[in-house]
């Protein structure tokens, strides 16, 4: 694959154009995992999709080769009061996991397209979506049937809270990660 890939960055304000496209990479992506796993079904995804680019502060990386889109990643801040940790199976202290609105940044997703992985692409899209981000801090879950992923987050200098399983139907335990993001400043 070509080194040439061009990042482009989108706002809530562009995600109703924007979601076939991420819809078609994720099916994509997860066709097999859909055959046999409800929570990795195309609809279910497109739910949290439509969640997701509802909130306040949505933001979205696209990477493309030529007009070829090979993966993106996105999130948004956490709100207050955010459910985000009431699954954490972990005990830690109410201030980690304490949400003001403008603390913690969850990226959400972050996908690369079978072609282009191994390439650095993933490590691109993760840095474009998290280096303009003014939080104090980024979070993410990692399903724990993945280890390698868990590997290479942690390279990246994430650190594992604890173990978290969401609230919803059929969904794996997690890993709950976090990250401190350097461009942090206080609002």
């Amino acid at each position: 694959m070509t080194t040439g890939i061009a990042i482009r960055h989108y706002t809530g304000d562009q995600a109703t154009a924007l979601r076939p496209l991420l819809l078609d990479v994720y099916t994509e992506i997860y066709a097999a995992a859909a055959l046999t796993d409800p929570f990795a079904s195309p609809d279910r995804f497109a739910e949290g999709l439509d969640h997701w680019t509802a909130r306040p502060g949505w933001s979205c990386v696209v990477g493309y080769d030529g007009d070829q889109p090979v993966g993106y990643a996105y999130g948004a801040p956490l709100p207050p009061g955010s459910r985000w940790w009431g699954g954490l199976l972990t005990e830690v202290p109410a201030d980690v996991v304490a949400e003001t609105g403008i603390r913690t940044f969850a990226l959400s997703e972050l996908m690369v397209r079978t072609p282009w992985r191994k390439t650095g692409v993933a490590r691109r899209l993760h840095s474009a979506l998290l280096s303009p981000r003014r939080e104090e801090r980024a979070t993410l879950l990692v399903d724990q049937d993945h280890p390698k992923v868990h590997a290479l987050y942690e390279s990246w200098g994430w650190q594992t809270l604890g173990d978290l399983r969401p609230r919803l139907p059929d969904a794996p335990t997690f890993h709950a990660m976090l990250l401190p993001l350097p461009q942090a400043s206080s609002y």
